[in-house]
């Protein structure tokens, strides 16, 4: 398996594990009678913490899941994962790393993080692009 398939995998991986994750804290408070099941907010506003970043982490996940699976599949789809077997497991790395700074908290130490990992991935998808198109 390449690089690209392997990162694209591990994405998808890490979505899943923040999928449970978000699945294990709701299922909690309605066994625990806190929450009723049909009331949780799909933006998580509705609660709190821990509960409340590992929503926000989880959407993220999804909110970029189909450009980065777009690129990558492209590049496996016309055998042109050596222009993008270099970065994948960097860009794997940003993505788990800004998920998990937003885990860790809000301040506004830990959102300068998260979004300096957002610009390493975004940045990588131009570069894979620019490569892929034969511009660079």
């Amino acid at each position: 398996m390449t690089p690209t398939a392997t990162a694209l995998l591990a994405y998808a991986s890490w979505f899943i594990i923040l999928l449970l994750c978000l699945a294990f804290v709701r299922t909690s408070l309605v066994m625990a009678g806190k929450r009723a099941s049909n009331s949780f907010a799909p933006s998580g506003d509705d609660m709190e913490g821990f509960a409340k970043r590992l929503t926000r982490a989880h959407a993220n996940c999804y909110e970029n899941m189909g450009l980065v699976a777009a690129v990558l599949l492209y590049a496996i789809a016309t055998n042109q994962t050596a222009l993008t077997d270099g970065l994948a497991y960097v860009f794997l790395g940003a993505r788990i790393a800004q998920s998990a700074a937003h885990l860790i908290a809000t301040n506004r130490l830990f959102v300068f993080i998260r979004f300096a990992f957002f610009v390493v991935q975004v940045l990588i998808l131009i570069y894979w692009l620019l490569k892929l198109f034969h511009l660079i």
